[in-house]
């Protein structure tokens, strides 16, 4: 009889097993677990209408046995139904948050870290103010606002000077068009601007040669004229006035500008005028009116350039 009850068991668990493995190969390894849960009672249907049908089978072949249920069999499945409902919502679970990842992110990190792309190189801005201009022919003088060593060249090359960071340098500029600035690893090329021609303004300052009687001891002892001659680099002027005249100055203004103060020197006396006018009798007006005529040439000593501009003194007589 017990030979016969485990011959029963043995045949039951295999009929289960073959079971099992139908139905894993009817649906695969991609099981739906929400679907087992779903749908426990259809499963557990189907099992007692098969078991119905072996012990059927069994009794007609006069076989004898008994079969124990387990009373606890009914809190054991509720248990493992539970366990596969959690199971099944962590996967749920787990699965909608690899769906949420994109799709690159989950590349490992030592593929992305070959994929990534090379960072450009940051420019670093010229170290020198950018409303300085450099001058042909001429000295010039730049600071080095930068931290890194800034070097001037020559297109062609050659070194014009060095300069450290912090430092400020005068140098020398000839005929170059344009300059080299090489600081760090960076080249920036810098145009370098004309030298112009000096200018010269004469202005009338005085009103005393608007009457009709102008005479020559008051223009001597007042300012007639001021004279402001512009130039980029003043100092490389060489100034020549010319002219029955005295001079103040020069004086620079706010602008760096060169400013003379001109005043008429003619005659000490009239007798010294009477013989100014019988020698310059050509320079007498229509009007009865004498001119003598000044003038002021800048040149520059680089680039040899040549400026002159004049004006003119009137007057009648000596004194009232």
């Amino acid at each position: 009889m017990v030979n016969k009850n485990r011959d029963s068991k043995f045949i039951i668990y295999q009929v289960l097993y073959i079971f099992v493995i139908t139905v894993l190969a009817l649906k695969g390894a991609d099981l739906d677990l929400s679907r087992v849960v779903a749908k426990e009672k259809v499963v557990e249907k189907t099992q007692m209408d098969s078991l119905k049908a072996i012990l059927d089978s069994l009794y007609a072949l006069g076989i004898n046995f008994d079969i124990k249920v387990n009373q606890d069999a009914e809190v054991q499945n509720e248990e493992l139904k539970q366990q596969l409902a959690k199971a099944n919502l962590k996967l749920t679970s787990l699965t909608k948050i690899i769906k949420e990842i994109p799709k690159e992110e989950r590349v490992p990190e030592i593929i992305k870290e070959e994929e990534k792309p090379v960072e450009e190189q940051t420019l670093s801005q010229l170290p020198i103010s950018y409303d300085y201009s450099f001058i042909q022919n001429t000295w010039n003088r730049v600071k080095n606002s930068g931290n890194v060593t800034l070097t001037l060249q020559d297109p062609n090359g050659s070194v014009i000077t060095t300069i450290q960071p912090g430092e400020e340098k005068q140098f020398d500029l000839g005929s170059q068009s344009e300059i080299v600035a090489k600081y760090g690893n960076q080249n920036s090329k810098i145009k370098v601007l004309p030298n112009k021609p000096p200018e010269i303004k004469i202005e009338r300052v005085t009103t005393k040669m608007s009457g009709s009687d102008i005479y020559v001891n008051e223009l001597q002892r007042v300012t007639a004229f001021k004279v402001t001659i512009i130039d980029e680099r003043p100092d490389q002027l060489k100034i020549s006035p010319s002219g029955p005249i005295s001079i103040v100055g020069p004086q620079k203004d706010n602008k760096g500008n060169l400013v003379y103060n001109v005043s008429l020197k003619l005659a000490a006396n009239e007798t010294k005028f009477d013989e100014w006018a019988d020698r310059n009798s050509g320079l007498r007006e229509s009007d009865g009116r004498y001119k003598a005529n000044f003038f002021f040439i800048a040149v520059d000593d680089r680039t040899k350039q040549r400026v002159q501009v004049g004006d003119a003194f009137y007057f009648t007589e000596f004194s009232k």
